[in-house]
């Protein structure tokens, strides 16, 4: 019964935040307070978490707290930098290097150039990073909020597909790669033509659309600017927040330590930089320039709603709901590739990380040996199966948060073509291992 209460509450906060417009009720708000109701129902429930040897329930609980706040404070950490970054560039002009040299002339060509540099740079980088960096060039490059929202779903697609068939690129594949059920180039090699179809099948639904040539209200830029920046601190300054982010994967591969250390320290050399640029302006334009001014420009609502979502679900995954449904899946359906199609679609749902990581719990390497197709399929659905809904992958919760994208528009606009390409290439990806 207490399960059934949390599972409902869960449904219903999650309806709060697809009706956000609806409402009128910030879907930050809703989420803060559905992570944080679902907690209090974790300690109310607190009797069926099991325990081992002298454990107590309360010592379990707290054990289990910490260990999803240190996850998530991670997660939150790593949004924070990676937008400050994108916050630094934005203000010192380095992105209309790039927009100065995008001269799209059809919405049919913008839209496969932001999504094809969208769908390498997350395999370079990771969905997320790629996510924000590509919305805030967005924001810089077109003026009308539909254009800015249909170019912004298509990242979503791009970022997640992108993401699958690299072992970096997203959080579930990193945590296959890391436990050894995928390899590296198994992963490229297997998953990268399906990746490209999820994407690929969208966009040429879409391109058939706009197949009239229509072109995107662009902005302009020859506004006045209070204080102009040389070019040359623009381009440094873009070279440096670039690099930083590139840098996060070689880092955590090295150190093995978690990617937010690595973005404090790319944070860290863009301020010393920044500042030592601006140390012998005037007062103005060393404080229009300072971080400290910049980073009251980072999306604080769309952060917090983030610690929402992520605390609803640890919740929920404290409770055994995920590894029951889990389990529910394996024991009802027993086809391996059903199974998948049905984790990516409910990693539309709730956060696609617990779901890999109680399949990971559920099927031990014995059972199927790394680069097992079950495994390498896992990674596929994962990663692009949360497109299908906006607020179903990290990097969909962070465009939703920082374009104030409503979730119905995505669901009625967006949501089938992501459909239909997470299933062809599921199908393509199926075809070709028969």
């Amino acid at each position: 019964m207490g399960i059934t209460i949390v599972v409902c509450l869960f449904l219903l906060g999650y309806l709060l935040i697809a009706t956000e417009h609806i409402i009128k009720l910030d879907k930050a708000a809703s989420a803060l307070l559905l992570g944080g109701l679902l907690w209090v129902g974790v300690v109310v429930l607190q009797d069926i978490i099991p325990t081992s040897g002298d454990e107590t329930k309360e010592g379990v609980l707290h054990h289990l707290f910490e260990g999803h706040v240190s996850e998530i404070a991670s997660i939150l950490f790593f949004l924070l930098g990676a937008m400050t970054i994108v916050e630094i560039i934005d203000t010192h002009e380095g992105f209309k290097i790039i927009t100065d040299r995008i001269h799209a002339k059809s919405k049919i060509s913008l839209l496969w150039i932001i999504s094809i540099v969208t769908f390498f740079l997350s395999a370079i980088l990771d969905n997320l990073t790629t996510a924000i960096v590509m919305t805030m060039l967005i924001k810089k490059l077109l003026k009308n909020k539909d254009d800015q929202w249909l170019i912004g779903s298509f990242v979503v697609i791009a970022a997640n597909s992108g993401g699958a068939w690299s072992p970096i690129g997203d959080v579930t594949t990193i945590m296959l790669w890391i436990g050894g059920q995928i390899t590296s180039l198994h992963i490229i090699k297997e998953i990268f033509l399906p990746s490209v179809l999820s994407l690929a099948i969208p966009l040429a639904i879409m391109s058939y659309t706009f197949r009239g040539g229509q072109a995107f209200e662009m902005k302009g830029n020859n506004e006045a600017v209070m204080h102009p920046i040389k070019p040359e601190i623009s381009r440094n300054v873009l070279i440096l927040g670039v690099a930083a982010l590139i840098f996060i994967p070689i880092f955590k591969s090295l150190t093995h330590l978690p990617p937010f250390m690595g973005i404090i320290i790319g944070l860290g050399v863009l301020w010393y930089y920044t500042d030592l640029v601006h140390k012998k302006q005037h007062f103005e334009v060393r404080q229009k320039y300072s971080i400290s001014n910049i980073i009251r420009r980072v999306d604080t609502p769309s952060i917090l709603f983030f610690l929402g979502i992520l605390l609803a679900v640890a919740a929920l995954q404290t409770l055994g709901v995920l590894s029951d449904l889990a389990n529910w899946l394996s024991n009802s359906i027993g086809n391996i590739y059903i199974i998948n199609v049905v984790i990516g679609l409910l990693s539309a749902i709730v956060d696609n990380v617990p779901l890999v990581a109680a399949s990971i719990a559920m099927y031990p390497l014995e059972t199927f040996p790394q680069d097992h197709d079950f495994w390498v399929f896992l990674a596929y659905c994962a990663g692009t199966g949360g497109s299908c809904l906006i607020i179903g992958s990290a990097a969909g919760v962070a465009i939703m948060g920082i374009l104030k994208i409503d979730f119905i528009w995505y669901l009625k606009k967006i949501s089938w073509l992501a459909l239909a390409g997470y299933l062809g290439g599921a199908l393509f990806h199926y075809l070709m291992i028969s």
